[in-house]
């Protein structure tokens, strides 16, 4: 049987990837698909530090742009070899709350880092664990900014100008546009049953072996 594959989902604030991976994640526990959850930054016990880091913790107010790539390129090395490749190994599909992609937009595009050092950075944490597939939930910055709104506890990096998100959109539909055979745009605006539908007929034509599972040994994590 063909290896099952690694799903990631992207896009800004308030998009609605992390409904969708909960939605995902349900259709593949139905299906029997043995799967695993990851998130960024985090995932693994160093990572979830950095991720209070990156995050709440009070002297991030004066972290640097640089300061921070570095962070999240070392919680995604960890987590890609701690986590996501001996789980691809023993055959779970791997369904990713962002990955590399949220580095090259949001340090890179966002941050307006240098375009080829954030390259080399995720190409040195990550090796030669590229997603199969990656979907962008794409929304305006007004849809966004709305469902930011949600009484929680906001994060440092829902903290930002609006400029800050105007770039961290387009740089997702740039991204979107430059690798149309891995990244598929989804329009975010629509209900979140269309969408779920959408993701589960795409992945099913593209990756047969998400409904060929009778041999599969029924296992789901989630980190």
């Amino acid at each position: 049987m063909a290896r099952l594959p690694f799903i990631t989902f992207e896009g800004s604030e308030g998009c609605g990837k992390s409904t969708q991976v909960r939605r995902l994640t349900a259709r593949l526990e139905k299906a029997g698909v043995p799967f695993l959850i990851t998130r960024e930054p985090g995932g693994t016990a160093i990572g979830e530090s950095i991720r209070d880091l990156l995050q709440f913790a009070p002297q991030s107010a004066s972290m640097t742009s640089e300061t921070e790539l570095l962070l999240f390129e070392a919680s995604r090395a960890q987590l890609v070899r701690e986590v996501i490749k001996p789980a691809l190994k023993n055959g779970n599909c791997i369904i990713a709350d962002r990955f590399f992609d949220s580095t090259t937009v949001y340090q890179g595009v966002a941050r307006k880092l240098d375009e080829k050092t954030v390259s080399e950075l995720n190409s040195f944490a990550v090796g030669d664990c590229i997603p199969d597939i990656t979907f962008v939930l794409d929304v305006d910055l007004k849809t966004a900014q709305a469902r930011m709104k949600a009484p929680r506890r906001p994060d440092r990096m829902e903290m930002q100008p609006e400029d800050f998100y105007e770039r961290v959109i387009e740089g997702y539909r740039k991204l979107a546009a430059s690798e149309p055979k891995r990244v598929v745009l989804i329009d975010g605006s629509k209900s979140a049953d269309v969408i779920e539908g959408e993701i589960w007929q795409l992945l099913t034509k593209r990756f047969p072996a998400l409904t060929d599972t009778s041999n599969i040994k029924h296992q789901t994590s989630k980190i």
